[in-house]
C-alpha cells in the first residue's frame, strides 16, 4: 500500500483506530512528519492533539542509523545492538545526544508556544508517526508516556517494515500499522508525496486542532 501523502495516510488510521475505540484517547504526533498524521488521527477520533518532541541518535558514520533517541521528559534510549556492531563507544554517543538535545530544545521553544503539554494520566495516549524504521524514536515516546502515567499507550503508524519491531509491539499496550510490506526501505517510499513538513505546518495544525 502507497499513501497520496500524510493526511491521507492519517484519514485512512484515523478511521482503522475508531474502529477499535479507545478510552478517552489523546494523540501524541511525532514532530514533524508525524504531525499531519496525528491531526487526521485525533479528527477522527474527536479527541485531543498533542506532540511529543523527540530525537533520533544516529551513528556518527551513518547518520540515519539509530543508535537511540532522547525525548521530552529527560528521557534517553540506547541501542546496545546498533552501538556494539558500530563500535560506538559512550564518549561518541554522549557527544551525538548533546547535538540532538539542542535540537530537541530548540523545538520545544518553536512548538510549545501553540500547545502546551497535555497530561497524559487517566487517557490511552496515542503515539502516531508517518511510518516506523528502526523504531528508536518512536519507542522513546511510548516510554515517556509509560512514565507519565498514561492509563494505556498504543502506537499506531501507517507503515513499518514486516520485521524487527517485536520489543518495540510488546512495550506498547496496543499497535496499530496499516501495511507492513517485506523488502521496506524507507518510510517516504511508500507516499507518493512526502515532502518534508515545515515548523510552520506543525504549528498551524495544533492550533487549528481543538483541546476536547
Amino acid at each position: 500500500m502507497r499513501f497520496q501523502d500524510r493526511r491521507h495516510a492519517g484519514v485512512l488510521l484515523g478511521a482503522q483506530l475508531a474502529d477499535l475505540t479507545p478510552s478517552d484517547p489523546v494523540v501524541y504526533a511525532l514532530p514533524r512528519g508525524g504531525v499531519p498524521v496525528g491531526y487526521e488521527v485525533a479528527r477522527s477520533l474527536a479527541c485531543p492533539l498533542d506532540i511529543l518532541i523527540v530525537r533520533k541518535v544516529g551513528v556518527p558514520f551513518q547518520p540515519e542509523l539509530a543508535m537511540g533517541a532522547i525525548a521530552e521528559g529527560d528521557v534517553t534510549i540506547r541501542n546496545e545492538d546498533v552501538l556494539r556492531l558500530a563500535r560506538v563507544d559512550v564518549p561518541a554517543f554522549d557527544s551525538a545526544v548533546a547535538v540532538e538535545q539542542r535540537e530537541l530544545e530548540s523545538r520545544v521553544r518553536a512548538y510549545r508556544v501553540v500547545r502546551q503539554p497535555i497530561s497524559p494520566v487517566g487517557h490511552t495516549a496515542i503515539v502516531v508517526d508517518d511510518g516506523l524504521a528502526t523504531g528508536s524514536t518512536a519507542r522513546a515516546a511510548v516510554e515517556v508516556l509509560i512514565e507519565k502515567e498514561a492509563a494505556s499507550v498504543w502506537l499506531a503508524v501507517p507503515v513499518a517494515p514486516r520485521e524487527g519491531l517485536v520489543d518495540l509491539e510488546r512495550l506498547a499496550d496496543r499497535t496499530v500499522i496499516l501495511s507492513r510490506p517485506g523488502g521496506f526501505g524507507a518510510v517516504g517510499y511508500w507516499y507518493r508525496d512526502f515532502t518534508q513538513t515545515s515548523d510552520e505546518e506543525v504549528r498551524s495544525l495544533l492550533a487549528e486542532s481543538p483541546l476536547a
